[in-house]
């Protein structure tokens, strides 16, 4: 294994980039623009329709954000000449034939030249309507690989999926491929085109019942649960993306060398291009905005367990090292890295609910009134059943209490009737948001990087930039990460 200088590999490329408004996505284009200005293309799909509606995104939810700081910082002025320069919006739809890309030069000209092709694309929601998940995270990859079969200089197309379609497997982890329609529970198979056609279905009979949106969203959400818990899977994400790694392994054939990085849960930059930033509400930090916010003051979960976290920024920098090594190989089969930290540098939620607490006790939020929000020690329960029990003696049973007394005086109406809607909502919610999390605050899984060690022992060996491509999870101090990075970037970039 070698990777030789990734400077020179870099040098005059062309890229193919999905997904480019995602929050990886954005931080591999922007690592690519500042380390090696050289790059000859990146194209960039956006969902758009049209040209001009392309460019807005690229220019208001990828250049315009402040990880982009650093290179407008180099550039200057000059900054968005050199970014029309060496950037190309398409617009398109990865749940489309041919990537949804209706201009037919610009399609020629990609399968052309490009050589380097990176999926981002994903909904990330763990609820997400079943037909959207099915469309993006599970034929996506097929039309992606379709696409590349007709380009004629691809050397690698790597795929960013997730450690979490291993569903709740438990102990550790191996970092191999899906057999195609193989489920995590019970003896059946999985036949994606029937589950293709039973989408179809159901939104044929909504839409023939006249349902309103608002009530086709809610079923779609609740049938992805119910097939993906059918077939042993937590949720629709990791259902969805474990298909579209089944579709990728099964029709690449050796097609292209394929890269498969499942990263583990990511929180913001370590150091590049500088530490903390940060986009949106992502995997844990659910619970720790919620917390912060003093909304969160009980939430199941296993003190002991590992939460399994690593730096954006390190999952950029394996997956162009992995880009970079397996595009000089001479074989194209798949090969699969897991870029996590709990086999190597576990941090336990005990670390993370103490650090949480110290943090933000020290540096409360504010609320509307200008007053720090106070925080206490959260509560953990061990499992889902203590929970559930706690808060229906603690919150639901008080609840019920309330509105029956209400309606027996002839006061259940404004402001009692509001009152008990929002407590009832707000009870909803907090329960919807454990049994999201469960399978991951209870995870009793490690994950075997041995490839990515592999790879890391590589880099070290035959690259003379390995430094500045760092991924290894031992280099973090999670305390000092925490506290000096991670928690100010949420509160910088996410709670402002």
């Amino acid at each position: 294994m070698e990777l030789g200088s990734i400077m020179e590999f870099l040098n005059n490329k062309s890229i193919l980039v999905i997904g480019a408004t995602g929050f990886l996505a954005k931080i591999f284009v922007e690592k690519i623009l500042r380390v090696q200005p050289k790059v000859k293309k990146l194209y960039l799909l956006l969902r758009a329709v049209d040209t001009k509606s392309a460019e807005e995104r690229l220019h208001n939810e990828v250049i315009g954000m402040a990880l982009f700081d650093v290179l407008r910082e180099q550039h200057g002025a000059s900054l968005y000449s050199f970014v029309y320069e060496k950037v190309t919006p398409v617009p398109g739809d990865i749940s489309c034939v041919d990537l949804g890309i209706r201009d037919s030069l610009l399609k020629d000209q990609i399968w052309n030249e490009i050589d380097t092709v990176i999926n981002c694309a994903a909904t990330t929601n763990f609820d997400e309507r079943y037909d959207v998940a099915l469309g993006i995270n599970t034929l996506g990859p097929l039309h992606l690989l379709n696409f590349v079969k007709k380009c004629n200089n691809v050397k690698v197309l790597v795929h960013l999926s997730t450690a979490y379609v291993c569903g709740e497997d438990a102990g550790f982890i191996q970092e191999k491929p899906f057999r195609l329609g193989k489920a995590k529970k019970g003896t059946g198979m999985i036949d994606i085109d029937i589950e293709k056609k039973l989408v179809e279905e159901k939104l044929r009979k909504l839409h023939s019942e006249h349902a309103e949106e608002s009530a086709v969203t809610s079923y779609m959400k609740d049938y992805g649960t119910e097939r993906a818990r059918m077939f042993g899977w937590p949720n629709t994400y990791v259902f969805t993306k474990a298909m579209g790694e089944m579709l990728l392994v099964h029709y690449n054939r050796d097609t292209v060398p394929l890269v498969i990085i499942r990263p583990t849960m990511v929180t913001s930059t370590y150091q590049e291009p500088f530490p903390g930033w940060i986009e949106g509400v992502r995997t844990i930090d659910g619970v720790v905005v919620g917390y912060a916010k003093g909304k969160l003051k009980h939430f199941p979960f296993n003190p002991q367990l590992i939460v399994d976290v690593i730096p954006a920024d390190m999952v950029i920098n394996a997956l162009i090292m992995a880009m970079v090594e397996y595009a000089n190989r001479s074989n194209t089969s798949e090969i699969i890295y897991h870029v996590g930290s709990s086999l190597r540098n576990p941090f336990t939620f005990s670390n993370l609910n103490e650090l949480f607490f110290l943090y933000f006790t020290q540096n409360p939020l504010i609320d509307k009134e200008g007053k720090p929000i106070k925080v206490g020690k959260i509560k953990a329960f061990r499992s889902m059943a203590t929970f559930r029990i706690y808060m229906a003696i603690r919150y639901s049973l008080p609840l019920k209490v309330f509105q029956y007394l209400a309606i027996i005086a002839g006061l259940f109406q404004k402001p009692y009737k509001d009152k008990y809607t929002a407590l009832d909502r707000n009870l909803k919610r907090g329960m919807r948001l454990a049994e999201l999390y469960e399978p991951y605050v209870f995870f009793k899984g490690i994950f075997d990087d041995t490839n990515s060690e592999k790879l890391q022992i590589a880099a070290r060996e035959t690259c003379s930039e390995a430094d500045a491509f760092n991924f290894d999870p031992t280099s973090v101090n999670w305390e000092a990460y925490m506290m000096d990075v991670h928690f100010p970037g949420l509160v910088k970039y996410v709670l402002k």
